[in-house]
């Protein structure tokens, strides 16, 4: 069965990434980039992301920052929604994650999210559709 696409305010989607242990919204909207041309696109040239909103990307275990226009944070999950490594700040150009060990995707946030909300490798964020 294919995945359904899911954007935020498209078709009555309300996609979200939520805390496990207290329910707090990490990220809503929440877009997501399941198909090829999707990820290959991610944030690229976008001028930013909604307010408190983010894009998951899956599959997913490295990420670069060329020809974006923003920071952002990113926090990559394993399959079980564990978070398995967070990097705060990547910035433009220069920001970049070689391999998340053990990761089968990301969440791409705005920056400064992962402090906000104390994210952490003891977390476990579910994607809500």
């Amino acid at each position: 069965m294919a995945k359904k696409k899911c954007k935020p305010g498209k078709n009555g989607c309300n996609c979200r990434a939520v805390r496990q242990s207290d329910g707090a919204v990490i990220a809503a909207p929440l877009e997501k980039a399941w198909t090829f041309f999707s990820r290959l696109a991610g944030l690229q040239l976008r001028a930013s992301l909604p307010e408190g909103g983010g894009l998951h990307i899956k599959p997913c275990d490295s990420i670069h920052m060329c020809f974006m226009r923003f920071a952002i944070d990113a926090v990559f999950l394993r399959s079980d929604g564990s978070v398995g490594l967070v990097r705060r700040n990547l910035r433009p150009w220069t920001g970049f994650v070689l391999k998340a060990w053990g990761c089968e995707s990301v969440l791409e946030l705005p920056a400064g999210t992962i402090d906000r909300l104390s994210i952490s490798e003891k977390d476990i964020i579910n994607i809500i559709e």
